[in-house]
């Protein structure tokens, strides 16, 4: 599976009606969508698609024809996250409406192309199933510790000065145990 870190967009014009898709992590959906919809208060429609995992490592997915005919939108975007096994993200379209009706088989292809535009643009990574782990050293390991979350990739995100320090971090599991074992 892949996801991204950062936000990919692309513009498409069909019959001078405009597709701009806007490929984003999942976590920033419900706060991308009223953005979007606050900056393009004449756009007529903004159809959705997400993936995500949840917290019993299940797919997640749905989408949204927003007024659209049934099925020639929300299903065709979300048939390209499918498509390209997208995880832990969301396409939103925003279209501004040309005048010209494009049928159900333009919309399917408009809404198809700029999905799939948005995803080509995109800088794709592998998907990694990150933990969280807490773990408490003493103040003189504290400097080899450092080192060994930058060696294997593990992301400190708190730290608390107790009697020793407590980190809490982040990383996938395999450079856990390697981390485990050279403390």
């Amino acid at each position: 599976m892949k996801t991204i870190n950062k936000i990919s967009a692309y513009t498409l014009e069909v019959k001078k009606s405009k597709f701009h898709s806007f490929l984003i992590p999942y976590s920033n959906f419900e706060n991308k969508l009223n953005e979007l919809k606050k900056n393009h208060p004449k756009a007529r429609h903004f159809v959705t698609a997400f993936r995500y995992l949840n917290e019993y490592d299940q797919i997640v997915e749905g989408s949204s024809d927003d007024g659209e005919p049934k099925g020639t939108s929300g299903k065709p975007t979300l048939k390209v996250l499918q498509g390209n096994d997208l995880i832990n993200v969301a396409i939103i379209t925003v279209r501004y409406f040309g005048g010209t009706l494009l049928g159900a088989g333009g919309l399917v292809r408009a809404y198809s192309d700029s999905a799939n535009m948005s995803v080509a643009n995109a800088e794709l990574i592998m998907y990694e199933d990150l933990l969280e782990e807490i773990i408490n050293v003493n103040y003189e390991q504290s400097s080899k510790c450092e080192y060994l979350f930058k060696k294997y990739n593990i992301k400190v995100i708190d730290r608390n000065f107790l009697d020793g320090i407590q980190y809490h971090i982040q990383g996938n599991k395999q450079n856990l145990e390697q981390l485990k074992k050279e403390i």
